[in-house]
């Protein structure tokens, strides 16, 4: 296997893990079943040889006293346990009746996940019967299930069969674990534990047949080329993957994913919805043309599309799609769109300049890992890059050690000089604007766009960048933004129930790979727009179970309600005030930048907690709601202090505390602030030592949540000081050439209780 075909092999593993998991759990929600109790001992180990006559024995005494009153989920339990239970043509027979009931009910039911398990029993139904191998019975019921199905049910049918065993081998020890102390286990347990075995043990009997099954499949379906050469002159080729279905009678519209790394891509799941699926990277084995990161994809996007255009399988139109580094590139080849790209659909694009690879102005030591990866010609072993120990111990060194931000490369070993040229533009000057649209140059993208991101996703204020800026200067710009409780990994990975401890709501848990095929098809094919994207912002309010739309950022909240930031003392930190206190006063607050006994701490990533932590920080925490309040758009706020520092890095968090004592949080990452560029991005104004002084400010992030009767609204303002971003010393100067001598005199704010912040916000009454 070729070094980008294993790369892509991990990766498309990594996820695979992930989806596996959120495929257990709606498996294991199958519903309540009868209340008595059985006798369980849980065994130690998912692989010991022992799990299965364990399960195998709840099988068999749970099936005799198993009931529920919904047929379809007593069909589909039932079966779960006709299979640990070892009658797989008894489980054939249920499943076989459950299809029949949902084909009467809907006969146009698209294929379910379901389906992997009626192939799993069919063949071992006829394993049994036929006395073949598994592996010749499975075989036979793959062709006989797969090969009937559209491209697109094939294609989902191979997606969920490729997933492998390590996730569902997880998640069935996490139950064991969690059963292992009690020796009673309750219908409802018992069912979810013999699905997380079922699911197992399946995977890991079909998973060393599935590739070669599926390439047979593939094989009749699509037409695929691979490490097709596009050269480009005077740099590195482009190495392309083309995939489009046999079927088609005439030339496809086509999708294209530029990026930078061999990452896994999606030609074959575009083919199998319609399309000519086109998934192109930087050659970077060539080491006289290393990959540069953002400052050519847009000559090398605009010659892809050219080149598309002119294939025979072609129709002319071309729609480019991604996630973060390709959805980048989508908005770089928009900057001067050629004819023959006809629409945009990206998911949590990331824009350099805004929030790569610095955020709010201030640069992040992932930019150096990551830069230094797709740079270099394989002189660092990927498994290097690939280790957060590694990087930790990095950040840890520097920022133990006080040396300038500028020498990272050199704690580590290696120069890297597109990370020092990075630094050489703090500002957001003519080097990143001329990689992606700037101002008027919007005004000229006149193809429909769609733009999907989070409120937990890390490059959201790259999404409002775009779409904002869209709309700035063309207010009729055909540009739709859905944002939702999201990060990064739900594009890649499907939707969860849970995400960092936060419980999702069942409305946000849709599927939004499928949802940018149903607004591809609308623009490519003439199809009806998705129900779901009805105005130029739709979102999901967080805790209100329901989706809103707006025509704009500003009408997503209705009004707002303002709270000081008040001296005055509540609870262990001080009041957030709904009306000014008539009496000035003032909250002192100072940071050491030579205390380096916080090397190993970073905030924590859970979206839920019992407990802040409040680093370098102070909290302000409101009085209990008096009713259940709507929080939807952009906070602003206005600083009221005096600094003995020309410059300073701040952080705000947001929670909801909740009456229950937990701290929820409104979005995440938080804002980042280098206060001297709050004011204009572009252009550094540095801040007046030892002077009172006002700043506006909005944050790049948008949030929607129904926040409940009785919480409390909680504000932590940070100084940013921590070990895997630089650190603003405050002289005014270069902050990526201060070391921790320019640091030597604390910082010391005064803020006074003229300071507030604005949130977006309505009643509950309101909001209906």
């Amino acid at each position: 296997m070729s070094p980008l075909k294993e790369a892509g092999a991990i990766r498309r593993a990594a996820r695979a893990i992930w989806r596996s998991a959120c495929l257990i759990a709606a498996l294991c929600a199958a519903g309540a079943v009868g209340a008595a109790d059985l006798e369980f001992h849980a065994p130690a180990s998912a692989t010991e040889a022992s799990t299965a006559a364990v399960m195998r024995d709840l099988a068999e005494r749970l099936l005799p006293v198993y009931e529920d009153s919904d047929p379809d989920r007593y069909l589909v339990n039932l079966s779960a346990l006709q299979m640990v239970a070892g009658n797989y043509a008894a489980a054939d027979e249920s499943r076989q009746s459950l299809r029949d009931r949902r084909r009467r009910a809907d006969s146009g039911r698209p294929v379910g996940r379901g389906a992997i398990y009626d192939l799993y029993a069919r063949a071992r139904a006829r394993e049994a019967d036929k006395q073949v191998s598994f592996a010749d019975a499975f075989a036979s019921a793959f062709e006989e299930s797969v090969s009937h199905l559209s491209d697109h049910e094939a294609y989902a049918v191979s997606s969920w069969l490729e997933l492998p065993p390590q996730g569902f081998e997880e998640k069935l020890q996490a139950l064991l674990d969690e059963q292992r102390s009690k020796d009673i286990i309750s219908q409802d347990e018992a069912v979810k534990l013999i699905w997380a075995f079922l699911a197992f043990d399946a995977y890991r009997a079909f998973s060393p047949l599935v590739r070669s099954l599926d390439a047979a499949e593939d094989a009749r379906r699509y037409v695929t080329d691979t490490e097709v050469a596009v050269p480009v002159p005077g740099r590195a080729k482009l190495l392309v993957t083309v995939v489009r279905p046999k079927g088609a009678s005439a030339p496809l519209p086509a999708l294209l994913e530029l990026t930078i790394e061999p990452l896994v891509n999606s030609a074959r799941e575009c083919a199998a919805h319609g399309y000519a699926g086109i998934a192109a990277h930087v050659d970077s084995s060539d080491a006289n043309h290393p990959p540069v990161p953002y400052q050519h994809d847009e000559e090398d996007a605009r010659a892809l599309i050219g080149w598309v255009a002119k294939q025979p399988w072609s129709d002319g139109r071309v729609g480019m799609y991604g996630e973060g580094y390709s959805g980048f590139t989508a908005w770089a080849a928009a900057k001067r769109p050629p004819p023959e790209l006809k629409a945009i659909a990206t998911y949590a694009p990331t824009a350099p300049g805004i929030d790569v690879p610095m955020s709010g102005n201030i640069f992040k030591n992932s930019a150096y890992r990551w830069s230094l990866k797709v740079t270099t010609t394989k002189t660092v072993p990927d498994s290097v890059f690939d280790d957060d120990a590694v990087w930790r111990a990095l950040n840890e060194k520097w920022y133990r050690s006080g040396r300038p931000y500028r020498d990272l490369g050199r704690l580590f070993g290696r120069p890297n000089p597109i990370f020092i040229r990075w630094l050489n533009h703090p500002s957001y000057d003519r080097f990143w604007q001329t990689m992606i649209p700037y101002r008027e140059e919007f005004a000229h993208i006149d193809i429909p766009v769609l733009t999907m991101s989070g409120y937990f996703a890390e490059s959201e204020p790259a999404a409002l960048y775009y779409f904002s800026e869209h709309h700035r200067y063309d207010p009729h710009a055909d540009h739709t933004l859905l944002i939702g409780p999201y990060d990064e990994s739900v594009m890649q990975h499907g939707p969860s129930a849970t995400l960092r401890g936060l419980e999702v709501d069942p409305a946000a848990l849709i599927d939004l790979r499928e949802l940018r095929y149903q607004w591809l098809d609308h623009v490519f094919k003439g199809a009806a727009p998705p129900p779901l994207l009805s105005d130029r912002i739709n979102y999901e309010v967080m805790g209100a179970n329901e989706w809103q739309h707006a025509p704009s950022l500003d009408a997503m909240s209705g009004g707002s309600l303002k709270f000081y930031l008040d001296a005055s003392p509540s609870g262990e930190g001080r009041r957030l005030a709904r009306r000014k206190s008539p009496k000035s006063a003032v909250i002192r607050q100072t940071v050491s930048f030579t205390d380096r006994d916080d090397a190993g701490w970073l905030p924590p990533a859970d979206l839920i907690s019992r407990s802040l932590v409040t680093h370098d920080a102070l909290t302000f925490v409101s009085e209990p709601l008096s009713k259940a309040t709507r929080v939807s758009g952009l906070f602003k706020g206005r600083l009221d202090f005096a600094v003995n520092k020309q410059d300073m890095d701040l952080n705000l968090v947001f929670y909801e505390l909740l009456a229950s004592g937990d701290y929820v949080r409104l979005f995440n990452p938080s804002d980042e602030l280098r206060l001297s560029y709050v004011a204009d991005h572009s252009h550094r104004h540095l801040l007046k030592a030892g002077e009172r002084q006002q700043l506006a400010f909005r944050t790049e992030r948008i949030t929607s949540r129904q926040l409940a009767q009785g919480s409390r609204l909680v504000v932590v303002l940070r100084i940013r000081k921590r070990p895997d971003r630089e650190i603003n010393y405050g002289t005014g100067g270069d902050v990526s050439a201060e070391s921790v001598a320019d640091g030597k005199t604390p910082l010391k704010v005064r803020w006074y209780n003229d300071s507030y912040i604005e949130i977006p916000a309505r009643t509950a009454a309101r909001a209906q």
